[in-house]
C-alpha cells in the first residue's frame, strides 16, 4: 500500500509501466471503434501494450485524476468535469484538442413518419401529435425512446420546457435501443428516440432529425429546464497530465491522432452490423488505410 501524504504529489503521477498505454473504452460502439484502431497501431507498428478499460464516460476522468487510465479519445462536451479535473481544478486532466469528429446528439423520428405527419419535426407539430407515440407502457402519454441512461442527455429538461406529453423510456444500452429502433423501422411504427452522429445506423436507416430552437450559451445550465435543442460538439480528447508530461511516442501519436466520422463508421459498422471482433475490424480498416494512419505516427519513430 502507497499512502500519499504530501499535496505536492497529483494522483495522477503514481508510476506506471512506460511501455504501456491505459485508454478508457467507453459504452458505444463508436467510441470502440476509434479505440480498437488505436490500440491495433500502438501494439502492432510501435510496440507498446495497451490495456482497454471499459468504464462509463464520467468515472473515466475520475480514472484519469486517479492515474489509472491515460486517455479518453472521444469526450462529449463534459465542461463540469474539466473544471473539476482540467487546469483550474485538480490539475489531472489536459484537453487534448479535437479528435476529427463531429458530435450531433437530438431528437429523432424515421423519414416515413414525416412523410405521414410532414409537421411532426417541428416543436408545434411534435406537441400536437405526442399521442401516436403511446405504448402499452407509456399509457396515456407518448414514449420518448432513450438510450444508456449513462449518456449525455437532458430530454428530460426538454420535454419539460418544451410542455410535450411524452414519458423517457430508456432502452438500457446502444446495442438495445438500435435493435428496438429496428424493430419499428421494419414495421413502419411511430419512434420518436433520442440519437447522434457519427453512429453507423444512420447510414442505413433514413432518419430525420427534428427542428428544435437553437443552442444558446446558457441555455441548458438548468437541466430541469433546458429550453434548446443540444450543442453541436466537436470532439476531443481528454490525456492523464503526467501522460502529456511524459511526452513518450505513444503520447505524440495519439496526439496526433484525428480522423472523421465516415472513418469511424466504417469500423463501428464492421463491429456492430457485421458481427465481427472489434480487433478484427480495426485490423482491416487498418491494413486498407494506411495513408491516414501512417501521418499520426511521430516524425522519427523506431520501434527498434
Amino acid at each position: 500500500m502507497v499512502l500519499l501524504s504530501s499535496c505536492a504529489v497529483r494522483t495522477d503521477q503514481l508510476a506506471r509501466d512506460p511501455g504501456t498505454v491505459r485508454m478508457a473504452l467507453n459504452g458505444w460502439v463508436g467510441y470502440e471503434a476509434s479505440a480498437e484502431v488505436l490500440a491495433h497501431i500502438l501494439r502492432e507498428e510501435m510496440d507498446y501494450q495497451v490495456q482497454l478499460v471499459r468504464v462509463d464516460e464520467q468515472p473515466s476522468w475520475q480514472a484519469i485524476d486517479q492515474g489509472v487510465i491515460d486517455v479518453i479519445v472521444e469526450n462529449w462536451g463534459h465542461e463540469d468535469l474539466m473544471e473539476l479535473y482540467g487546469p483550474g481544478g485538480n490539475g489531472t486532466a489536459v484537453d487534448g484538442g479535437p479528435n476529427g469528429n463531429e458530435g450531433v446528439i437530438g431528437w429523432y423520428v424515421p423519414a416515413y413518419l414525416e412523410e405521414e405527419y410532414p409537421e411532426i419535426t417541428t416543436l408545434e407539430g411534435l406537441k400536437e401529435n405526442t399521442d401516436i407515440f403511446r405504448t402499452a407502457e407509456t399509457g396515456d402519454r407518448g414514449e420518448f425512446l432513450g438510450g444508456a441512461p449513462g449518456f449525455v442527455t437532458q430530454d428530460q429538461g426538454m420535454i419539460d420546457a418544451f410542455d410535450l406529453d411524452l414519458q423517457i423510456v430508456f432502452a438500457g444500452s446502444e446495442p438495445a435501443q438500435i435493435t428496438e429502433v429496428r424493430r419499428r423501422y421494419a414495421e413502419e411504427e411511430p419512434v420518436l428516440f433520442y440519437f447522434y452522429e457519427p453512429q453507423w445506423l444512420q447510414e442505413e436507416l433514413d432518419l430525420v432529425k427534428v427542428d428544435l430552437p437553437p443552442y444558446e450559451e446558457g441555455c441548458a445550465d438548468d437541466l430541469e429546464e433546458v429550453p434548446c435543442d443540444y450543442p453541436a460538439y466537436e470532439l476531443n480528447k481528454i490525456f492523464r497530465a503526467g501522460f502529456v508530461e511524459e511526452d513518450d511516442p505513444a503520447y505524440r501519436f495519439l496526439d496526433n491522432w484525428t480522423w472523421t466520422n465516415d472513418h469511424q463508421n466504417e469500423v463501428a459498422r464492421m463491429i456492430a452490423d457485421e458481427g465481427l471482433d472489434s480487433s478484427d475490424a480495426a485490423e482491416i480498416w487498418v491494413e486498407e488505410n494506411p495513408e491516414v494512419w501512417r501521418p499520426w505516427i511521430p516524425a522519427g519513430f523506431d520501434a527498434g
